[in-house]
């Protein structure tokens, strides 16, 4: 159609995420006062402190992605919580968006990130986001808070209103490859 306008969809770098979150996945850093344990066996060190908003717990969610279509019509997003998204099995592509002031999906921050498997982004609260899938399917391991999960499948599955999360239709864009 010609009045969709495109997304190119860049590769997940952590200055690119900066206004909408964080990368998951960057190297290991021992020049800081980040907690960090490197050897021969194994290494591990913090990515990221969590938040969910108070009070809040984290919820560990699996989710399965099938959605191919290159066309993005809605972004959903969550009030209370910051959102991490991993590939597990199979590359995603993340769409997000900050808010405007009146808190709508500002249509010129709309970006879209190549997130391979292994790396991950955490979206700050209010961020909008969609995401599409390159293969048939992707298994994401998910952060989240448990009662914005309750808040959005009660709303998906009866139509009641969501108090945590809104779902929001924009202007079609479609996703293009920088290639």
């Amino acid at each position: 159609m010609q009045n969709e306008l495109p997304i190119l969809i860049e590769p997940l770098e952590a200055a690119r995420c900066e206004p909408y979150g964080w990368m998951l996945g960057k190297p290991v850093r021992v020049d800081s006062d980040t907690p960090a344990f490197v050897s021969p066996a194994s290494d591990f060190w913090r990515e990221h402190l969590f938040d969910t908003g108070a009070p809040g717990e984290t919820e560990i969610l699996w989710v399965t992605y099938r959605n191919r279509e290159a066309s993005i019509a809605s972004l959903e997003s969550h009030r209370l919580t910051q959102q991490a998204i991993v590939p597990l099995t199979a590359p995603v592509v993340h769409i997000v968006a900050t808010s405007t002031p009146e808190g709508s999906p500002d249509p010129d921050s709309l970006r879209a990130f190549a997130i391979p498997v292994g790396l991950g982004l955490c979206m700050q609260p209010n961020i909008w986001h969609a995401t599409r899938v390159t293969h048939i399917i992707s298994t994401c391991l998910m952060l989240t808070r448990p009662s914005t999960t309750y808040d959005l499948v009660v709303h998906l599955k009866t139509g009641a209103p969501a108090s945590e999360s809104v779902i929001q239709t924009i202007g079609t864009r479609v996703l293009k490859s920088l290639s």
